[in-house]
């Protein structure tokens, strides 16, 4: 399975989304019905970062359906709704930030991290950016609530970021793009990491020296170390608290993703 837990942290890896026509025959058996993807995914990795939210909102009754086809243990990422992230003044974003917020709670349990994706046209504003991560709330629905921050323009190369982030306590995520910035600095007190590299040719879309790479950077998160061996804007972060981890393979060579994500998490059982 793809879920490692230790004394230091919570290793979770997963791809994003369920719903995808290539999967069929090489991840999804081909003779299960469409409306039991989510059921077997979610028992072959241990979470999923939902993407269709990013487009449109589901109603808390769909939240509540995907929550219950899950087992126990299993954890979704919600991806932020572009009708937010891609407003131009962040701040005045207040309303419709709860709003979604108040409808994903209904995934209770298996909500885990918000994923809050910036444009790459969206330049580092401290201002607008401060102002916005003061909208995020601790909680919603009665569900504790964990934020997470994608930047994709490279003005976010800036140590006032990270004390920002930091002050304000959400992660910032790595993204290991061959387009975006990466920064691997631990601004939260979780990781999020969404890797971009998958390659068709590879059964798993890594090579094993890879995914080798990737477990024992995710080991050394889990256990409150900053592998200083990553792109970081400031100094590495002494060995600090545990912190969970939640890694996704995204983009790239997506029918290969799902069989990155169990690789990965066989070897983090492992280790």
């Amino acid at each position: 399975m793809a879920t490692r837990r230790t004394p230091q942290g919570t290793i979770r890896t997963g791809m994003g989304g369920w719903t995808f026509a290539p999967w069929r025959g090489v991840f999804y058996p081909d003779d299960l019905v469409q409306k039991r993807e989510l059921e077997y995914a979610s028992r072959q990795v241990t979470s999923i970062e939902i993407n269709g939210t990013y487009y449109r909102a589901p109603s808390p009754e769909v939240y509540a359906q995907w929550a219950a086809t899950v087992p126990q243990g299993f954890v979704f990422s919600v991806k932020a709704p572009r009708h937010i992230v891609q407003t131009k003044q962040l701040a005045s974003t207040g309303e419709r930030v709860n709003r979604f917020l108040e409808g994903a709670a209904a995934l209770g349990d298996t909500l885990g991290p918000v994923l809050w994706q910036f444009l790459p046209t969206r330049a580092f504003d401290p201002d607008d950016i401060a102002a916005f991560l003061d909208l995020l709330p601790e909680s919603a629905g009665g569900v504790t609530l964990r934020h997470a921050v994608e930047v994709r323009h490279e003005s976010f190369l800036d140590p006032r970021w990270v004390a920002l982030a930091r002050e304000r306590g959400v992660a910032t995520v790595y993204t290991d793009s061959p387009d975006y910035p990466n920064l691997a600095d631990l601004t939260g007190p979780f990781v999020y990491a969404r890797l971009m590299r998958s390659q068709a040719q590879r059964k798993t879309g890594y090579t094993a020296k890879a995914l080798a790479d990737w477990v024992a950077h995710a080991a050394t998160w889990a256990a409150g170390g900053d592998p200083a061996g990553l792109p970081h804007v400031d100094t590495p972060k002494a060995r600090g608290k545990p912190r969970d981890v939640f890694v996704y393979f995204i983009s790239a060579a997506k029918e290969r993703n799902p069989a990155a994500a169990i690789a990965l998490g066989k070897l983090a059982d492992a280790s």
